[in-house]
């Protein structure tokens, strides 16, 4: 069913989209939620500033909650009164940059070392 992108979606919907395009992802208290785990505060400086990024160019903002090796991001249109495809097309953008594993694209970038040394990002 097509729906405006300033429509909230009822939860079935939601949920259905959640398990096909974002498995990490949840549906909680009528938001999205995700938390992205870091080896410490630079990673975790790293993801809260791309998230910033990604979500001004799309004027479009989370609630995140930040933690030493954490950050939760809940996503909802308040102006909507629920979940929009706003909601989605910026939750699949955070989750293909912050989420990049270049090591397991098969090209010359290898990507961050996962260790407290060196690492930036917990991959789930």
């Amino acid at each position: 069913m097509a729906h405006s992108i300033l429509a909230a979606l009822p939860q079935g919907e939601i949920e259905d989209l959640l398990a096909r395009d974002l498995p990490h992802w949840r549906f909680t208290d009528g938001h999205l939620v995700r938390v992205f785990t870091t080896y410490g505060w630079k990673g975790t400086l790293m993801v809260v500033n791309t998230i910033g990024h990604l979500a001004e160019a799309a004027w479009h903002h989370p609630d995140l909650a930040v933690s030493y090796a954490k950050v939760e991001v809940r996503l909802q249109s308040h102006d909507a009164g629920g979940i929009t495809q706003r909601d989605f097309e910026l939750a699949r953008k955070i989750e293909q940059v912050v989420g990049r594993q270049p090591a397991r694209e098969g090209l010359a970038l290898e990507g961050t070392p996962q260790s407290a040394a060196a690492g930036y990002i917990k991959y789930d």
